[in-house]
């Protein structure tokens, strides 16, 4: 009896369904494919290209009935932002219950900044499970998960006020100045780092506010022509969201004209947490896409940094936003800040960045969190930030690939957050050189309290020891001739 063999044919271009039909590739339909190196990927490892295209806002009972072209209006979104926890309990219902509710109240009374929360927010959180939600996380307070702060944090910890000419401009690295125009945003971030500034005051902090103010800008705007060696101009706040068009072609208008600025960043939370103003706020749109192709006719840069920190924040609506600025010429890159339940494993920062330079964002930064009051249950370990960085690396092209940073407390700006002098996990004490900030200081961040060995929180509850812990990592670091920055 003969044996029969069975042939496994080779595929070829004309079995991949997704390309056979395109014209350009007819050509190679009859190309056997190479045979692959690497396993075949499955679907999850995909699952940065798939964008939220359902109503997800109609779960929630206000807006049950509110059509597409109603929720995307910019306007429905202000109008309907949660501002107090009565407005909340007015739009979610029963989804929020009793406890949750006052859970909530007992947190704003002691947090550092009001609440601000977008239709569009408030519809991508799971409110089946709310005290774990990364949106709820970052911008509704309870009570419950609050911890103390760490004995080290001060209101203002990265000293912006110590480095301002004036009042709303920041002069800190020597090429570069932070220009803070407006203090309002279309959300407030709990972990805000200007919560010494921004919106209204609170029970905890009365602000320094930067109100809109024709006289503190013009104060600006001259000392930034006067100073030659300036170069890059960060347009921050507050939101640059926030900015009415006539505001953003005064200050982009009168920025470019300056010779020696080069580049011009508008930081904004905005495509995160509202990003239907590109679809429904033409006149603003209109306004940065000129300003844009101005600079560029000039060599000059203006570009967008936003601020996605959640693989959740980002729907269909979110993608086709960034599309419609990427079609435009408009550069948009993204800072994140590491957030403990938000985005501190590897898988959620990998989707995080992935799906984020899928839709033309660049993921630039990720910051290890700011020693910010109220809310130290937010913040993690430098050696935890350190790890996710490994893990990160390598999972796409370096370009898209962010750079893990800490803005050092008392001034000293960005630093690699590996670049450490010196690092004790119990203590939980890194330490940090800038010599271009300032090269007669050290600078020192805290790693928060209830993530320490028991050995770390045990010396931490003793102030006795604090001066003693801050003076081995010194010791550690090599570094006893330097200051410390406070």
């Amino acid at each position: 009896m003969d044996k029969q063999t069975s042939v496994v044919e080779e595929p070829t271009v004309a079995d991949l369904p997704e390309i056979s039909e395109i014209p350009e590739f007819q050509k190679l339909a009859d190309v056997v494919v190479p045979e692959p190196l690497k396993e075949e990927v499955n679907e999850s490892e995909l699952e940065h290209r798939d964008f939220d295209d359902s109503e997800f806002w109609r779960k929630i009972p206000a807006f049950r009935d509110v059509e597409y072209e109603q929720f995307i209006d910019h306007k429905f979104q202000l109008i309907n932002s949660v501002t107090s926890p009565e407005k909340l309990t007015g739009i979610v219902g029963e989804l929020a219950t009793p406890e949750f509710v006052e859970d909530m109240k007992a947190g704003l009374r002691a947090a550092p900044m009001n609440v601000r929360v977008s239709p569009y927010l408030i519809s991508r959180i799971d409110w089946d499970n709310p005290y774990d939600d990364p949106i709820r996380r970052q911008f509704i307070p309870v009570a419950s998960r609050r911890l103390p702060d760490h004995p080290q944090l001060t209101l203002d910890s990265l000293h912006e006020q110590d480095d301002s000419p004036t009042p709303g401009l920041v002069h800190r690295y020597p090429d570069k100045v932070l220009f803070l125009p407006l203090d309002v945003c279309p959300v407030y971030c709990r972990f805000c780092t200007r919560s010494y500034a921004i919106g209204g005051d609170t029970n905890q902090v009365e602000k320094v506010g930067y109100k809109y103010s024709p006289e503190r800008w013009k104060k600006a705007f001259a000392y930034i022509a006067s100073r030659p060696e300036i170069e890059d101009v960060v347009v921050s706040g507050g939101d640059a969201w926030n900015l009415a068009p006539m505001h953003l072609k005064e200050i982009l208008s009168t920025l470019l004209a300056i010779p020696h600025i080069r580049r011009i960043r508008l930081a904004t939370k905005g495509p995160a947490v509202m990003p239907m103003k590109i679809h429904s706020d033409r006149k603003w749109v209109r306004a940065l896409i000129k300003w844009v192709d101005h600079g560029r006719k000039l060599g000059k840069e203006v570009c967008l940094h936003t601020h996605f920190n959640s693989p959740n924040e980002i729907s269909l609506i979110t993608h086709d936003a960034m599309q419609e600025l990427f079609r435009h010429g408009v550069k948009v890159r993204n800072q994140s800040v590491l957030i403990r339940g938000v985005n501190d494993s590897p898988e959620t920062m990998q989707l995080l960045v992935k799906r984020l330079s899928y839709m033309n964002v660049q993921p630039y930064y990720v910051y290890q969190h700011d020693m910010v009051k109220g809310v130290e249950e937010l913040r993690t370990r430098v050696g935890k930030t350190v790890e996710l960085e490994r893990h990160v690396r390598g999972a796409t092209a370096g370009f898209n690939t962010p750079i893990f940073v800490n803005d050092v407390p008392g001034g000293g700006g960005k630093r690699d957050v590996h670049s450490y002098d010196y690092y004790n996990e119990t203590t939980g004490v890194s330490v940090y050189r800038s010599p271009n900030v300032d090269e007669e200081k050290a600078y020192l961040y805290y790693d928060p309290i209830d993530q320490l060995p028991e050995e770390g929180r045990e010396r931490w509850a003793r102030e006795s020891e604090h001066q003693a812990i801050i003076d081995e990592a010194l010791k550690g670091a090599g570094l006893t001739d330097l200051e410390p920055a406070r």
